[in-house]
């Protein structure tokens, strides 16, 4: 007879963790870590770039309603400007994690590389359209940022934050050409360290 028979097996509790913002021009990089109730399955949860954003706010209150767990960090753009972008977004990571009411088991990380835990990691390439806790983070990171470049285009007027976020649109690059960087810009970033102009390679236009 096996002693340990009648004891419960052990529950793991894993954590989902995604950023969003490496990509623009101005503003934060956002991270949320989001443990999802595995009694509460939410139907629907997916890349957050793969979805309107009506359809993201929606689940985002979904997720914050019957996710066990949300925690929500951020890296501002001094850090952005001082780390790089790489390091700033796993710092952001780590600040999610951290701000977690709950200590996960594992904690799965979209992309290829992990920010410094104190528990297990795993990356997860595409993780945000694979693992539903990361699309859950992915989708509460997204909204959370959207809404306050949405705020900051109101002190901000002439770059059309609320249009593109912050990305390297064309609108954008022009604004920049135009009125020179706000204080939300990323001075690292080679558009705005070098100056906008024609020849400037929009990037990540598609991402937001």
């Amino acid at each position: 007879m096996d002693l340990f028979d009648d004891q419960p097996m052990p529950i793991l509790i894993f954590a989902g963790v995604d950023e969003v913002g490496r990509g623009p021009l101005a503003g934060p990089v956002v991270a949320a870590a989001v443990i999802l109730d595995p009694l509460r399955p939410i139907s629907g949860l997916r890349d957050s770039k793969k979805l309107t954003a009506p359809r993201r706010a929606e689940l985002a209150q979904i997720i914050e309603e019957q996710a066990l767990a949300i925690g929500v960090g951020r890296a501002e753009v001094a850090e952005i400007d001082l780390l790089n972008i790489l390091r700033a977004s796993l710092l952001a990571m780590e600040r999610a994690v951290a701000n977690l009411a709950l200590q996960p088991d594992v904690v799965y990380v979209d992309g290829n590389t992990t920010p410094s835990l104190s528990v297990p990691a795993v990356a997860v390439v595409g993780g945000d359209d694979r693992v539903a806790s990361i699309s859950a983070a992915s989708i509460v990171a997204k909204v959370i940022r959207d809404r306050e470049m949405d705020r900051a285009a109101a002190h901000f007027p002439n770059y059309g934050f609320e249009r593109h976020k912050g990305y390297a649109t064309a609108a954008h690059l022009e604004a920049l050409a135009r009125f020179g960087p706000s204080p939300l810009h990323r001075r690292s970033f080679a558009p705005i360290r070098e100056g906008s102009s024609e020849s400037a390679v929009v990037m990540f236009e598609n991402d937001f």
